[in-house]
């Protein structure tokens, strides 16, 4: 409970200052921590944050609170929190030094990455931290704007070795707080709530009124403080209402309203002004409170009765103080003090503000308001702020007069609010461009705007034929938008997979034939002629087209844009043509391209599909190690992606009791978000898993239903799978049905990827001498691609089918091959799976221990390979978007788990581990 302005009381709250003093006791250690301090509003949380900054009176204390009235203001809370540190701004790496001067209208440059920007802030952080410890307090998190909330968040999941604390207060965190150290505030219990109502109310009162206020306010400190005010015994005696008809702030607010009701109106005047401006400048409050007349006198009335300080900032007792007095002013009062503000604002230095306080000020429609709107939306959007930007433009489309021009700025509200992950406002958006004149191509972006909300939002479902639609809408306006379009419309269609209608893909590419390519055909619609000619005119007549279209992207010219916009997508459609080595080119260059820019949106993707190839290349440590990042990632940008990587790396491996829950949850998890291929992914890998293990009925069963769905890729790859299984479980007539298909697959390439598979999976349904020819092709073929898995398992099968001929001593030879191979990966399934046919052939095979480097965890593996490969501390720090003092924490770990002293030892310590970087 607060006392007053700048001092702290605290009643009781053993249980909060015990969790803030071990905060603290961390901070002084070097550790690093974050913590949600949550509660309802007058609850004590901002007395607690008083008291944690007087405990750690030794430390560097930077503070911050969020407003309301600046919600929508990008990085407005993050500046606030930052200024005091940005004299080691220029000390940060180039490109965070960049995004965050860019972010905090510093310096120009192009629209920066949030994420670079979070990084930049975890950097800044952990230096300013370097001589004594950062305590990070930030008031009113729930009001925090949208850019600063996440890089703060990103911030604070990432502080380990660093002495820098971040705590939040908040009377509602919300979902983006999930996952932090969280101490939640109550109510005061019974007996200090009985000593704080006494310190307040002079005269005795009655037992039982007593009891109905203490069960009205529930021991909330502020209520128990403000709402007796001013109150006689009379009006005390029935409580303060009916118990539960309100929230307790609610009644705080309007304790506060009554005091306000008996101020001057000249103070009440300038207290409105204070409540309009939310940075809390006092320069600028008493020259907006100079042009509506108002003597600094007004003050004084104010300040006497504890509900406004205005001194180097202007403060209220309580943030319902602030709300107390907007929501008590008339509509005209409110924008009479928005125009002095907005007046007295620097047009030059603070234009977003000023458009802000004037857009506040309009009674009704303003055109030359809404335009100034509109350029606020463009300098927002160019700091990285979207949020910000379709909060502008959104205002920008009420103002609007004209139902033309209204309709386009709605129209560009709702494609900001999109791309900033506000559905429901861009819906609304939608509908108000609708209401308006629209032309064919504003119609046409409407309806392209409805299918991307579709896929983003659901990502199957309705988004193909919505984006379908679209397309044709565009194709005689803008053909190469409309080519864009259907290929978006395509790449939907497969992602849903079960859930896509039953013909949709075949619908999309037929439509999308019919629009011509330009004569100078981008890589995109290379792609899209190659996807189209694979549904209509089958995979062998597709094949030129496909092959032309990886090249495209395969090759270094390729603009960045297009390359992270499509790249994902050619990539899929690589592992369908069989194409390694453009499968691996264009997913190392997407991954790197994405790293190095910051862009953890696409990188979540990357990541996922990087370690596909790693767990494919039987580089598991490295796979887990990414693995770990991506999940990084993936929390701090609030992706729903299936993670197909974990789930490959955990079918691979072959630990039961770990991959069963994962495969499940993310059946579950991708059905929910209608992600058809996700579902597809994880039965193909409990087939996969099942094999290793053995139960081929079960892993018949999974590999079945990951083939019903068209051929594209995962299908393909369920087909040999299915193979093995239904060979091994003594079904010869489901793998025969399997092999004809997956020859068909396979024969749209004569590489080694494509037909050693084949050849591995015919040998399994073949007799005598064709059997035997086919598992050495499958070997040879194998042997000569990156894929060492499946060449492991080549020779597994080799070795299984020799036994079976009687010719023990060359089966052994095979499965000593595969033993050792597997072992090395970390296919602990087939490894076993593998033991047990050597003892068949009378070979006695040990179980291995694990080496010393697998013990590592993911992370300290990854960081290990990194320093292997000679990259320094800092830069480790900025490609796995952590501070270089959590590398130096893990390194030192790292150091210990392998008995090393030095960088230069993880050559030998770490011998079969190739450069992560």
């Amino acid at each position: 409970m607060r006392t007053g302005f700048g001092a702290s009381k605290l009643l009781n709250r053993q249980r909060e200052r015990a969790a803030l003093d071990g905060l603290v006791k961390d901070l002084r250690s070097g550790r690093g921590r974050a913590l949600v301090v949550r509660g309802e509003a007058g609850v004590g949380k901002s007395a607690l944050l008083q008291y944690l900054v007087e405990a750690a009176a030794d430390m560097r204390v930077a503070r911050a609170g969020g407003v309301e009235s600046e919600m929508e203001l990008a990085f407005a809370g993050l500046h606030q929190l930052c200024m005091p540190l940005l004299d080691r701004l220029e000390g940060l790496p180039g490109p965070q030094r960049d995004a965050l001067g860019v972010a905090f209208g510093l310096r120009e440059g192009g629209v920066p990455d949030r994420f670079m920007v979070a990084l930049a802030v975890l950097t800044l952080l952990s230096e300013a931290a370097e001589e004594q410890p950062l305590l990070c307090v930030i008031d009113d998190a729930q009001w925090l704007d949208r850019a600063s909330a996440q890089a703060l968040l990103f911030a604070a999941r990432r502080l380990l070795a660093e002495p820098v604390g971040l705590v939040f207060a908040a009377r509602d965190p919300g979902e983006q707080f999930r996952g932090l150290a969280d101490l939640e505030v109550g109510g005061l219990p019974d007996r200090e709530a009985r000593m704080l109502l006494r310190s307040v109310v002079r005269f005795r009162l009655d037992e039982p009124v007593q009891e109905r206020i203490l069960a009205e306010t529930n021991g909330n400190p502020l209520a128990l403080l403000e709402l007796p005010r001013g109150l006689d015994p009379a009006q005390l005696a029935g409580g303060f209402g009916l118990v539960g008809v309100r929230a307790v702030p609610a009644r705080i607010e309007d304790g506060f309203r009554r005091r306000l009701e008996r101020l001057p109106a000249d103070t009440r005047s300038l207290m409105l002004v204070a409540a309009a401006e939310p940075a809390g400048d006092p320069t600028l409050v008493w020259r907006a409170a100079e042009r509506l007349g108002l003597p600094a006198s007004a003050a004084e009335a104010a300040q006497t009765d504890g509900l406004l300080e205005i001194g180097m900032r202007v403060r209220f007792r309580h943030p319902l103080v602030r709300s107390a007095v907007y929501s008590a002013a008339t509509l005209s009062e409110r924008r009479a003090a928005h125009r002095a503000l907005a007046e007295v604002t620097d047009r030059d230095r603070d234009l977003d503000r000023r458009a802000w306080h004037l857009a506040a000020a309009v009674p009704g429609v303003d055109d030359e308001v809404a335009a100034e709107l509109e350029r606020c939306a463009g300098r927002a959007e160019a700091r990285g702020g979207m949020a910000a930007s379709a909060a502008f433009l959104q205002r920008a489309a009420e103002l609007t007069g004209e139902p033309a021009p209204r309709s386009e700025r709605a129209l560009a509200a709702a494609q900001a609010n999109l791309q900033a992950g506000a559905f429901e406002a861009a819906t609304e958006l939608l509908a108000m461009a609708a209401a308006g004149p629209l032309d064919e191509l504003q119609q046409a972006r409407a309806a392209l705007l409805r299918g991307h909300m579709a896929f983003a939002s659901d990502v199957g479902g309705e988004a193909p034929a919505l984006l379908a639609k679209a397309a044709q809408r565009l194709e005689p306006l803008d053909t190469a938008l409309a080519r864009e379009t259907y290929l978006d419309a395509w790449y939907a269609a497969m992602f849903a997979g079960e859930f896509a209608g039953a013909d949709d893909l075949e619908r999309i590419s037929l439509a999308a034939r019919s629009v011509p390519p330009p004569a100078e055909p981008r890589p995109s619609d290379l792609l899209l002629d190659g996807v189209t000619a694979l549904i209509i005119d089958g995979r062998a007549q597709a094949a030129p087209r496909l092959s032309r279209a990886l090249r495209a992207f395969g090759d270094e010219k390729i603009s960045f844009a297009e390359d992270q916009r499509w790249s994902p997508m050619a990539a899929a459609i690589a592992a369908l043509a069989w194409d390694e080595a453009n499968w691996r080119t264009i997913i190392s260059r997407g991954f790197r391209g994405a790293r190095e820019a910051g862009l953890l949106g696409q990188l979540v993707i990357w990541a996922n599909a990087q370690t596909s190839v790693m767990v494919w290349s039987g580089e598991l440590t490295e796979a887990a190690a990414l693995i770990a990042e991506g999940e990084a990632i993936a929390a701090a940008t609030g992706s729903r992606m299936v993670p197909y990587g974990a789930v490959s790396l955990a079918g691979y491996r072959g630990v039961e009791a770990e991959a069963v829950p994962l495969i499940e949850g993310v059946i579950v998890e991708a059905r929910a978000a209608r992600q058809g291929t996700g579902v597809q992914h994880a039965q193909w890998v409990s087939a996969i898993l099942y094999n290793g293990l053995g139960h081929y009925d079960k892993a018949m069963a999974y590999a079945q239903a990951a083939a019903r769905q068209p051929d594209l890729h995962v299908s393909v790859w369920a087909l040999v799978e299915l193979i093995e299984a239904a060979g091994r479980a003594g079904e010869p007539r489901p793998a025969l049905e399997a092999l004809s298909r997956l020859a068909e697959a396979t024969g749209i390439s004569q590489g080694d990827w494509a037909q050693g598979i084949y050849a591995r999976s015919r040998a399994l349904v073949s007799d005598g001498e064709d059997a035997e020819r086919c598992h050495l092709e499958a070997v040879d073929r194998l042997s000569r691609t990156g894929f060492r898995t499946e060449l492991a398992r080549a020779h597994l099968l080799y070795g299984e089918w020799l036994r079976r001929e009687g010719r023990r001593a060359d089966a052994r030879a095979r499965l000593r091959t595969a033993h050792d191979m597997f072992t090395a990966i970390g296919m602990e399934a087939f490894a076993e799976r593998t033991r047990r046919e050597l003892l068949a052939t009378g070979e006695t095979v040990r179980r291995r221990a694990a080496a010393t480097r697998d013990q590592l965890t993911p992370q300290e593996a990854q960081i290990a390979q990194l320093a292997r490969g000679g990259l320094s501390n800092p830069e480790i720090a900025a490609q796995l978007f952590l501070s270089p003092r959590t590398v130096e924490y893990h390194l030192g770990k790292v150091f210990s788990k392998l008995e090393i002293t030095s960088r230069q030892q993880l050559r030998n310590a770490l011998p079969d581990g190739a450069p992560a970087g």
